[in-house]
């Protein structure tokens, strides 16, 4: 940007170096307030603030998503701007993950080990992601490694009182704890990092057979090997390993009594990625890396302690990613780059495979194209165009635009306005098509579709940001998303046999989601920030004029941070979500719900931490016998832990 001219950059270094830099929507790294595309970032110090340890934590507090558990499995998934989580790209380091369905991202199987930053682009807006970006992207950043040492420990722990599993409230119900150390040269550096949260789940009646909240071991584990040759070049290589031994329990009703339900999931997941970076004095740049993942679940199912169900899934996810930045030329910013990505699912249950050809696989080829032109230090226009072409499907073009303009600046203000216009297109996943989701224990199955047809959108996102100071920010975003043949559910079409609702999937014709997303963020005093931000959201389903299920209108998060005394500070987070409709057919709704967490921690000397929390601290928690109700299940949760930070490094 420097290099070509922007003179607005130039004018005020100062406020600038406040600004967090962003790489999501352009794949470009650039001040938040310099993209064209809006990007939200969840920061190192919220993320420290409110004791995060994995990504739905990180991402509970963003203005506008919603987070919503996966049925009949131990997790969280994604919802933004009316798009459900199969619209919703997630990624690690601009590489996509393995999804725990084969389509719907888990949020809570990625623990926090090493993130710098994790940033929210929503709405087809960026020409960089292709299938499964119609709604947004959320990409996680690694923390680099830096030369000399460090290490870091930190141990919690905490309990949900008399709804612990045990029924003992002064015992602990969870316990979590990470260790990491890293360091080098200034050529080679290494990191290694293991984390474990261990939950004993919940229960409203711990006495009882059934558990609300899951029995779930989550083990993580990783090392990074980075070599720098020259200043800026990297080449590294990461590999991970993370495991998951969860158990569900459950009553199912045969008459006259009440059966006991027990499932268990053994989840392993092996993610090897390499890469390389270069920036050559002309001004060239070139990335290039990719991965390989398995993502293996094994399912047990028992009825009154008899075995009833065995289920065996695998995916196979591999990716390459390339991309090349060429020099400033009259103003102008060019990308290019290119992605291969594959996929293959297999599925056997009682050792008998569930899909047709024993394995699915699919195949995807894209191509894109950006060019950021910079009209003058005010005005940058951003055009991008991507080439997909499926294995199933054949090839689409998605074209994108972005415009950014710097509004004129007062004394006391600056801002800029943002537009978007993109084109979104999503081919059915793997899931969708193939897979079989048989809880017919829980009444019902679903099963896929092989004929149905790509999803697309159109994207169209207007706002504005706008700074009074350094006390002030308030942001404002339009958005209307048109989608055609939106993948949904099939639940007016059910067949029912021997007491078993068999459900699938199908197209609707015509859907649309609108809003208005809008954040205030005031410094008020030196030590106290208050941050407030609200979400309504319209949706339709164009065929028969119904609002689409599982979206809610309100959205609302609160947010005070206090620094108490010099070292110790106080947060407070608090969420608000509207009702939402359940059912088009009954008309049934899950009832609004608030929450409250309370965060604080003190630093009692360098690099060492105590911190404590309540989470959904006024024990807001829903009525388990109402099946449309899908507030918070966990109620009140008390923690305490300990953080400890060493090193040499800068």
């Amino acid at each position: 940007m420097a290099s070509c001219g922007n003179a607005a950059l130039a004018a005020e270094p100062e406020v600038r170096r406040l600004q967090p830099f962003v790489v999501t929507g352009t794949r470009s790294e650039k001040p938040a307030d310099d993209s064209p595309v809006r990007t939200e970032v969840v920061g190192t110090e919220e993320l420290a603030r409110t004791h995060a340890r994995s990504l739905k934590e990180a991402l509970e507090n963003v203005p506008g998503l919603q987070l919503r558990e996966i049925h009949g499995k131990s997790g969280f998934e994604l919802s933004l701007q009316g798009l459900g989580s199969d619209h919703v790209l997630v990624l690690i380091d601009g590489l996509p993950i393995s999804a725990s369905t084969s389509s719907t991202v888990d949020l809570s199987q990625y623990l926090l080990v090493d993130v710098e930053r994790i940033e929210v682009v929503k709405g087809a807006a960026s020409a960089q992601y292709g299938s499964s970006a119609m709604g947004g992207v959320v990409n996680v950043i690694p923390r680099r490694i830096e030369a000399g040492t460090r290490a870091q420990l930190q141990v919690d722990a905490g309990s949900w009182g008399h709804q612990n599993a045990s029924g003992r409230a002064g015992e602990p119900g969870m316990t979590h704890a990470l260790l990491g150390v890293e360091g080098g040269s200034e050529r080679w550096r290494l990191r290694l990092v293991g984390d474990v949260n261990d939950s004993r789940g919940f229960a409203a009646d711990p006495a009882g057979w059934t558990r609300q909240g899951d029995a779930v071991r989550r083990e993580q584990a990783a090392v990074r090997l980075s070599w720098l040759p020259q200043r800026h070049s990297e080449l590294w290589l990461d590999a991970s390993t993370y495991r998951e031994d969860n158990e569900k329990r459950y009553d199912y009703f045969v008459p006259p009594v009440q059966v006991p339900q027990r499932k268990t999931e053994d989840i392993t997941r092996e993610r090897v990625v390499g890469g390389t970076r270069w920036r050559f004095d002309s001004g060239l740049r070139a990335e290039l890396k990719g991965l390989h993942e398995r993502y293996d679940s094994h399912t047990l199912s028992y009825s009154a302690a008899a075995l009833t169900g065995e289920r065996q899934s695998a995916l196979r996810t591999d990716h390459a990613s390339l991309q090349i930045d060429l020099p400033a030329w009259h103003r102008q910013l060019w990308q290019l780059g290119a992605d291969l990505h594959r996929e293959r699912l297999a599925q056997q249950v009682d050792g008998i495979g569930e899909l047709a050809a024993g394995e699915v696989e699919r195949v995807a080829r894209e191509l894109f194209a950006q060019n950021d032109i910079i009209v003058d230090d005010r005005w940058e226009l951003l055009l991008g165009v991507r080439w997909q072409d499926d294995s199933d499907f054949g090839s689409h073009v998605a074209p994108k635009a972005s415009l950014r303009w710097q509004l004129p600046q007062g004394e006391r203000w600056r801002g800029v306005l943002r537009a978007s216009l993109g084109r979104g297109y999503r081919v059915p996943n793997l899931k969708e098509r193939h897979y079989l989701f048989d809880h017919s224990a829980l009444g019902y199955r679903v099963e896929g579709n092989p004929d149905l047809q790509p999803e697309s959108s159109t994207s169209l996102q207007l706002g504005t940001t706008l700074h009074r100071g350094e006390t002030l920010t308030f942001d404002a975003n339009a958005f209307l998303n048109r989608v055609r043949d939106l993948i949904q559910t099939d639940l007016g079409h059910a067949t029912v046999v021997d007491g078993i609702a068999t459900y699938t999937y199908r197209n609707v014709a015509r859907a649309r989601t609108r809003g208005l997303e809008t954040a205030l963020t005031w410094r008020a005093a030196a030590g106290l920030s208050l941050n407030a931000a609200y979400t309504r959201t319209h949706t339709e389903d164009l065929s028969n004029g119904r609002e689409l299920t599982r979206r809610p209108r309100d959205v609302l998060r609160l947010g005070l941070d206090w620094t108490a005394y010099p070292s110790g500070t106080v947060s407070l987070r608090g969420r608000y979500q509207g009702h939402e409709l359940v059912d088009q057919e009954s008309d049934a709704r899950s009832p609004a719900w608030t929450t409250v967490d309370l965060k604080f921690n003190h630093t009692w000397a360098p690099g060492r931490v105590l911190f404590a929390g309540i989470d959904n601290l006024f024990d807001q928690q829903r009525n388990f016998a109402n099946p449309s109700d899908f507030g918070p299940a966990a109620g009140r949760f008390f923690y305490l832990g300990a953080r400890f930070t060493v090193g040499t490094q800068p």
